[in-house]
């Protein structure tokens, strides 16, 4: 028998190192914040409408970015052919869609991270308010945010719903004390309507009329209530980006206003008539539903078993398996009314011709692949998700490809499409290029991370190495794609494999 390949002891203790100093833990620090805070830019970084530079009045896109918890790419526009996603599919038609978009890392707080600095980071969901520590403690330098650096080029940054890890970008213990600020200076203004169910923390894992978490175990990891939208959060969180709309469309400055909505997030819950559709279909079965053999990123989904499953597990009961997959489908359709909803209200607000719309889904999720229901492994179902972008400058729409893209090239390709400086210290690469050219391209290697391994995704394989320097190698050009461990039988390639991925980590810890 083969002995398990290992990368040379040297660069093991390396990463071990530089693992070790990323995964630690650190209090939640923030630095308060009022809504025209300036942040940590000069001044003179915040202009008007129209930006002077080089002695030329440039006027700016306004950007719409709407960012959707736990979203697969479950989407008909994206393949799935038993979804009904109408508002995701006609903004695919009237956009660009990234077919191959992975995070960069398989978890909410660290994903969001990456796409709201443009800079690989901590892999815990206290990422961002361990930048708010480091702000404070002014021990190091910070670069901007994104939406910071949209606000010192002339625009009003708002933001609604969850679009850091913390719905409305506050910590304490409901997540509603302005004292500690996740995103220090990043917002004009950062609303989180709660409605019923009290406070941020309660509205994240809320169910029909104001149910709030206290204890998981009590509470069912899937509901279906009668009734209109806002019977859950989401509903509430996209009145008022309506509502803000509305207001910044008529104030005379460009604004980039990012709305985060909750669903499909555990517990999956919506109204009933996002589940009819759902109700008396049978869904396509499950890809590769066993545990893997071996090491791998495998984990027995503990967010998914903390709720309530009535003693059913759905890796042994297919009716209930079959029954997760419907109610989270219907959270997807109910997110999908909302992103309906917003569109809706560009349009009428008359901003829609002057302005970028962005659609991202935070990482991806099993649903039984592997034997996993959750995120969080370096599998393609916990880092894929989708990607859309609607530009007023587009050549063409309606347009797909399969190139790599990364979650950490949002920020460049924004300041690209709407003329704002690209900043030196992103991470990741501007995909206007890929979008502009139409050509279909193989984009670039996407690297991701956990607190216990490393990844790199390219175009025919998808490499993983753990802390303790196991590997694993997957082909994406045979049968067994992610199923079928090759590490063993491609030592060179293995090689070359695990000197990018140190690479990666030295890159993503020169900006720690």
């Amino acid at each position: 028998m083969k002995r398990p390949l290992n990368y040379p002891i040297s660069w093991l203790y390396s990463l071990l190192a530089l693992l070790f100093l990323l995964g630690c833990k650190t209090d939640h620090q923030g630095q308060q914040t009022e809504a025209k805070d300036k942040g940590h830019l000069p001044e003179d970084h915040f202009m008007g409408k129209e930006e002077e530079q080089k002695g030329h009045r440039i006027k700016r896109n306004n950007i719409l970015l709407i960012c959707v918890d736990d979203l697969r790419p479950d989407l008909l526009s994206y393949g799935a052919g038993h979804m009904q996603t109408p508002h995701m599919d006609a903004l695919a038609q009237s956009g660009f869609s990234f077919l191959n978009h992975f995070v960069n890392a398989p978890s909410c707080g660290p994903s969001r991270y990456t796409l709201l600095t443009g800079q690989y980071g901590p892999p815990s969901n206290n990422a961002l308010f361990q930048r708010a520590q480091a702000l404070e403690k002014g021990e190091k330098k910070v670069e901007p945010s994104m939406p910071e650096w949209f606000r010192s080029h002339g625009f009003t940054t708002v933001s609604v719903g969850k679009v850091s890890h913390h719905p409305g970008g506050r910590g304490g213990s409901n997540w509603n004390d302005s004292t500690f600020i996740e995103m220090p200076g990043a917002w004009d203004r950062h609303l989180m309507p709660v409605a019923e169910w009290e406070h941020p923390r309660g509205a994240m894992h809320g169910l029909a009329r104001g149910e709030i978490r206290e204890n998981a175990q009590d509470m069912s990891v899937y509901q279906t209530v009668n009734g209109p939208d806002s019977l859950y959060p989401d509903g509430h969180i996209t009145k008022v980006a309506m509502d803000q709309l509305t207001l910044l469309s008529k104030e005379g400055k460009p604004f980039f206003l990012a709305v985060g909505l909750l669903k499909p997030h555990l517990p999956f819950g919506a109204p009933q008539a996002y589940y009819e559709p759902y109700d008396s279909i049978t869904l396509p079965p499950i890809p590769h539903p066993k545990k893997p053999t071996g090491k791998t990123t495998w984990h027995d989904s503990g967010e998914f078993k903390q709720y309530n499953l009535w003693g059913r597990d759905p890796n042994e009961d297919a009716v209930f398996a079959e029954e997760v997959r419907k109610h989270y489908a219907a959270c997807v359709t109910y997110a999908d009314a909302q992103v309906g909803r917003i569109l809706t209200a560009l349009k009428e607000s008359g901003a829609a011709d002057n302005t970028i719309v962005v659609l991202w889904g935070d990482h991806g999720w099993h649903l039984g692949e592997h034997g996993i229901w959750g995120k969080h492994s370096l599998f393609d179902e916990s880092l894929k998700s989708p990607l859309i972008i609607k530009y007023p400058e587009m050549p063409t729409t309606n347009k797909k490809t399969t190139a790599l893209a990364a979650t950490l090239d949002i920020f460049p390709t924004l300041c690209d499409i709407s003329g704002v400086d690209i900043p030196q210290f992103v991470q990741g690469s501007s995909l206007r290029p890929m979008m502009q050219d139409q050509k279909e391209g193989v984009g670039h290697a996407v690297f991701s991370y956990t607190a216990k391994a490393c990844t790199l995704r390219t175009t025919t394989h998808r490499f993983i190495l753990h802390t303790d320097g196991h590997v694993e190698l997957y082909d994406h050009t045979a049968p067994e794609k992610e199923t079928l461990n090759i590490a063993m039988d491609h030592p060179q390639l293995v090689t070359s494999l695990t000197q990018r991925v140190l690479e990666k980590c030295n890159d993503r810890h020169a900006h720690l």
